[in-house]
């Protein structure tokens, strides 16, 4: 039963989804990485947030394609609610208090340095979750 979960999960816009968030951790773990690496003294809190960005971005495509299995199901709930306060808090400083972050970050200005994706992938990732349920085992 599990298996046909996972399955129904991978499939059309569940599969684009995945996608996505997989391209996202991809993308955000290779900034974070090359900034950490090479720049951290320059903007500390803008890459540590990169970093977080990285590790939430990978925490969520595992837990999405894994949601039908005990416990994801949650994991992914918590993962893209926490990216979905990550952005807006962010991108809310990143306006009013820019200064604050040195340098952009994966979520400042709402993540507009990713075509706004961080803004609406957390809020297409609750809707996914919200419409696909996993089955309660009686």
């Amino acid at each position: 039963m599990t298996n046909t979960v996972s399955r129904a999960r991978m499939t059309g816009i569940g599969r684009v989804l995945v996608i996505v968030y997989a391209v996202m951790a991809l993308g955000a773990t290779g900034r974070s990485f090359v900034q950490i690496v090479r720049r951290f003294d320059e903007a500390p809190l803008a890459y540590t947030l990169s970093g977080l960005a990285a590790v939430v971005y990978i925490l969520a495509t595992l837990a999405l394609i894994n949601a039908g299995k005990p416990g994801w199901y949650t994991v992914a709930w918590v993962a893209i609610v926490f990216e979905l306060v990550g952005v807006l808090v962010v991108g809310t400083l990143s306006l009013t208090v820019p200064e604050l972050f040195g340098h952009d970050s994966v979520w400042s200005y709402f993540g507009m340095g990713y075509v706004f994706i961080p803004l609406v992938l957390p809020i297409c990732g609750l809707w996914w979750l919200r419409t696909h349920r996993p089955e309660v085992a009686a």
